[in-house]
């Protein structure tokens, strides 16, 4: 037998090294490795692919897409490479590039794990939860006892309202990983908790010194909800407290960059400037449905897509995405100053057009669709212009209500003002008053509809709502808690229920602990009922 030729094998020990690398964190070395090895085999499959791995590591998305592609040149039939392009592509808002490397991905049929997680979590991103379930349960049918891979499937099942199969798996990742947070957070989630036994082994797991504060974030907000079900609010406050504190170390939140976009806005999008200019797009397709998180948005959603007529698409961010790619805007910051002076000098009827190309497959198949991204708020004017038959339904909600669900819920990368309570009461602050703002100088353009009274009064509201959006009357909106569909949101578990007061003035249970986010909301002039 004879041995492998020299140069093999050290391109085989590189990448071997290189991949080690990545996996302990190495990125700088890992990259040295592909270097070497492509510079002695310029065609090596496995070297670019690691580049590519490396990129997504040092979050240089040009690389990673120039890496990737290479690799789908040399080798056509490499399903991972393709897979990679087309999450790569749903994070640039370029959907139907992403639909298309996502079915050269397909036609591999590849046994490979880590591919249909991967493949699992671009259909997630494109809306389609049922294919996404589907190459879940293929991953885990190859590597069943794979954590990250049961979470995937965990959550997909949440938002279909699998609550107990959900709860099942979230109990089997933390019997195989004890020490999981974002599992035990899920599970804190996925049901009312009936005593303090889970909460206890989280305190315990919280422990010991050099704890990540991401990962006590996880542990302190799913503690915080539990003692919430058990109707315990002092402990309940303090773990959101802590949750918060630790969550807070891990984000960059420009407090002096936001205060400057919103002064941008209300500079820029005039009454006159809405005036001026060629007319927008014909499309009377999208309903956007916009606000604060956590202020009901996903409740109206689930209202109007229970009716026939419309297809909720979920929270597209393709409308910032347009003006990105329209003014060559390169700032990562998906919200600044920068992007809304950009937006000034595209033309909006163009931003319509390719908004709407963009969400063409998300779009569905009912004569209207929902754009659900509750930061759209900032985009109001752009959408007015660039989509005048459009119809824009803005959640309202008790100022103190809305900024304390936010303190006490755990965002991914959204939101990050809200892990302090005096930042989360000036951000609602700046965000209330543009929404004056708004109504003043272009009234009658948009619905403002109540969370507090649709809750109290859930069919006069409904009907309120349908006739805005000029749509015939259907008694299904009135038990949207039943629709089948999957939710993606926060709140996925709440909307499979009817519509409740619960949550009505939950932050009285907390007045005292909350008095800076209310003392800020007051001193900015922030009108509240009482």
């Amino acid at each position: 037998m004879s041995s492998p030729h020299p140069e093999h094998q050290t391109l085989r020990d590189l990448l071997n090294r290189g991949f080690n690398l990545l996996e302990r964190g190495d990125v700088r070395g890992a990259a040295a490795c592909c270097q070497q090895a492509i510079a002695m085999k310029p065609d090596l499959v496995p070297a670019h692919f690691l580049v590519g791995l490396v990129a997504l590591e040092a979050q240089d998305r040009k690389t990673a897409f120039s890496a990737f592609g290479s690799v789908t040149k040399l080798e056509p039939a490499h399903a991972a490479a393709w897979a990679h392009l087309a999450k790569l592509y749903m994070g640039e808002g370029q959907v139907n590039l992403a639909d298309a490397a996502l079915r050269e991905a397909r036609k591999v049929r590849s046994d490979d794990p880590m591919v249909n997680d991967l493949l699992g979590t671009v259909a997630s991103l494109m809306g389609d939860y049922e294919e996404a379930r589907e190459l879940y349960q293929r991953a885990i049918d190859r590597s069943p006892s794979h954590p990250p891979f049961l979470l995937n499937l965990a959550n997909n099942l949440v938002y279909h309202g699998q609550t107990g199969a959900s709860k099942a798996l979230f109990e089997k990742i933390i019997a195989l990983q004890p020490d999981s947070p974002q599992a035990h957070w899920a599970l804190a989630g996925a049901s009312k908790a009936t005593d303090d036994a889970h909460i206890e082994q989280m305190q315990a797991l919280c422990g010991g010194k050099g704890r990540n504060p991401r990962a006590l974030a996880f542990y302190y907000y799913a503690i915080g909800k539990e003692y919430e079900d058990l109707e315990q609010w002092d402990p309940a406050f303090e773990a959101f407290s802590e949750g918060a504190r630790q969550r807070r170390m891990t984000v960059d939140y420009d407090e002096k960059a936001e205060i400057e976009m919103f002064d941008c806005l209300s500079q820029q999008f005039t009454g006159q400037w809405l005036a001026d200019g060629s007319p927008g797009h014909e499309s009377g397709k999208p309903i956007f449905v916009l606000g604060q998180p956590r202020s009901g948005t996903t409740l109206i959603e689930r209202i109007i897509s229970s009716h026939s007529q419309v297809h909720s698409a979920g929270e597209l961010q393709h409308f910032g995405l347009a003006i990105r790619r329209l003014s060559n805007f390169q700032d990562p910051k998906r919200f600044s100053a920068g992007l809304i002076n950009a937006a000034m000098g595209v033309d909006c009827r163009k931003i319509a057009g390719m908004y709407l190309e963009t969400t063409r497959k998300m779009q569905g198949d009912a004569a209207r669709f929902i754009d659900k991204l509750p930061q759209n708020y900032l985009f109001l004017p752009l959408i007015l212009k660039a989509l005048p038959h459009a119809k824009i339904v803005h959640l309202v909600r008790d100022p103190r209500d809305a900024s304390f669900s936010s303190f006490k819920q755990l965002f991914a990368d959204a939101y990050l003002h809200s892990y302090d309570q005096r930042e989360m009461a000036r951000h609602h602050a700046r965000y209330w008053h543009l929404m004056q703002l708004w109504r003043e100088r272009f009234p009658g353009r948009f619905f403002d509809m109540s969370y507090e009274a649709t809750v109290q009064d859930l069919e006069s509201n409904a009907r309120a709502l349908i006739e805005y959006l000029e749509l015939p009357w259907e008694d299904a909106c009135l038990s949207f808690h039943e629709q089948k569909t999957a939710v993606s949101t926060a709140s996925a578990v709440q909307v499979r229920e009817p519509a409740h007061t619960r949550s009505v003035g939950r932050w009285r249970r907390y007045e005292s602990q909350l008095a800076p986010m209310l003392g800020e909301l007051r001193a900015a002039g922030v009108e509240m009922a009482d």
